[in-house]
């Protein structure tokens, strides 16, 4: 005889479902953790609330506004002590992004070359590669950055030494001037195009010559990086329409003329239009005239920072190479291309998948290193915001919650752009 048994009846949801059922397990342990978090930051905004310091003094941004009352010795946009706070940060903001960005493409390009040298088949050249890689990157950037900073200052000659016959005191091209208080090299200005032109005295001698008057607006830059966002896109647009006939007819058409003219020929005809201009410094007195000061501070902590992490990246990118399959360099080579052909054109672009997340993180450690510019007296961030302004006006909370937002925010933005990079080149499955 057989027994008719029904379907299994469902099982109601109990409480103790939460820690046994795997199906609500994790939902439990995701609800305490945000609980804890929520109890940990209400306990440290109660405690810093009932501290009698900040009840006395508040939370309050005012001193921004107040006179910055300090000297900034690389300064990208006018400034004087009588300037405000919100002012020295941003001067010390806009040095942090500079040094920083100088650092993160020289590192880039060292990167990449130690890292495919350091898989050359000449034994000496792989050698010394492996010999850059294990000094710099097992030595603190700290050390290096007071390396760089004492060879720039006592190796290389006074301005003062210019004067005389001394060989190694010598212009590069007439042009720069390499000092052991920094470089000068020209500075660019235009002389029409949008902005106010001030009085002006001509570089011949005559103040009416309109060829010398100097327009002060950052308006013509604006235009100089339009007109290169545009090149950049025709460009695009060329590579595309070649590859396109490529897959078509097989045959990949010459484009590189097509490229050199859009880069060339509307940047050249805009800086015509605009007036380009040249300030060439020059020799007044003990010291150079005119011109742009790159300081031997920012000298030091961005070859220091490049370098330092140029050795992490190296390792980074023989990785990726390496992980490549061998298959891949055997079939290239079975087609006729030559190694350099075989590196740039089939490994690189698929160990770019390899190479980028990691790449990222040395991005933001020398966003993040950059602050340790204050020991060779490079006024970044935080130096002036996290330093002077900190100690002049005592507000310390303040302070640090904007140091905080800033770095964190270039962090993100760095984090952004390169993990759309990376979207970009990853593989596409079909």
């Amino acid at each position: 005889m057989t027994t008719m048994t029904g379907p299994p009846r469902a099982d109601g949801f109990r409480i103790g479902k939460l820690l046994t059922d795997t199906r609500y397990r994790s939902y439990t342990f995701q609800a305490i953790a945000v609980v804890l978090l929520i109890v940990f930051f209400g306990w440290l905004v109660s405690n810093a609330i009932r501290n009698p310091v900040l009840q006395q003094s508040g939370i309050d941004f005012g001193f921004l506004s107040e006179p910055a009352g300090y000297e900034i010795s690389q300064q990208p946009i006018p400034y004087t002590p009588q300037s405000s706070h919100l002012r020295a940060a941003v001067i010390g903001a806009i040095n942090t992004l500079i040094v920083a960005l100088l650092a993160c493409v020289t590192a880039t390009v060292l990167g990449v070359i130690a890292g495919i040298l350091r898989l050359s088949n000449n034994w000496v050249i792989r050698k010394l590669m492996s010999v850059y890689v294990e000094i710099f990157r097992n030595i603190p950037v700290l050390i290096w950055i007071l390396i760089f900073m004492t060879l720039s200052v006592n190796v290389f000659p006074p301005p003062s030494a210019f004067r005389g016959d001394d060989p190694d005191a010598t212009p590069v091209l007439g042009l720069m001037a390499v000092t052991n208080r920094g470089i000068y090299f020209p500075r660019p200005y235009f002389t029409n195009g949008i902005g106010q032109v001030p009085d002006a005295p001509a570089a011949d001698g005559d103040d009416t010559a309109p060829e010398a008057q100097e327009v002060a607006s950052s308006a013509n830059w604006l235009i100089v990086l339009a007109v290169l966002a545009g090149s950049f896109f025709a460009v695009r647009a060329v590579n595309n329409w070649a590859t396109v006939r490529q897959n078509a007819t097989g045959l990949r058409p010459t484009t590189w003329w097509m490229t050199l003219a859009l880069w060339v020929v509307p940047l050249a005809l805009t800086l015509f239009l605009l007036g380009l201009r040249w300030d060439v410094p020059e020799l007044r007195g003990f010291n150079f005239q005119g011109g742009i000061l790159a300081r031997n501070s920012l000298i030091a902590l961005w070859f220091a920072l490049s370098v330092y992490t140029g050795a992490f990246i190296a390792e980074n990118v023989r990785a990726g190479i390496l992980a490549i399959s061998s298959g891949q360099t055997e079939a290239a080579a079975a087609l006729g291309l030559r190694p350099r052909r075989i590196m740039g054109l089939v490994v690189l672009p698929q160990a770019l998948r390899i190479i980028i997340p990691p790449l990222i993180s040395q991005y933001l450690n020398i966003t993040k290193n950059t602050s340790l510019a204050i020991v060779v007296g490079y006024m970044d961030l935080t130096a002036t915001l996290g330093g002077i302004t900190l100690n002049q006006t005592g507000r310390a909370l303040e302070c640090i919650l904007l140091l905080m937002a800033f770095y964190l925010t270039f962090s993100l933005v760095i984090s952004a752009v390169m993990n759309a990079y990376n979207a970009s080149v990853a593989l596409k499955e079909r």
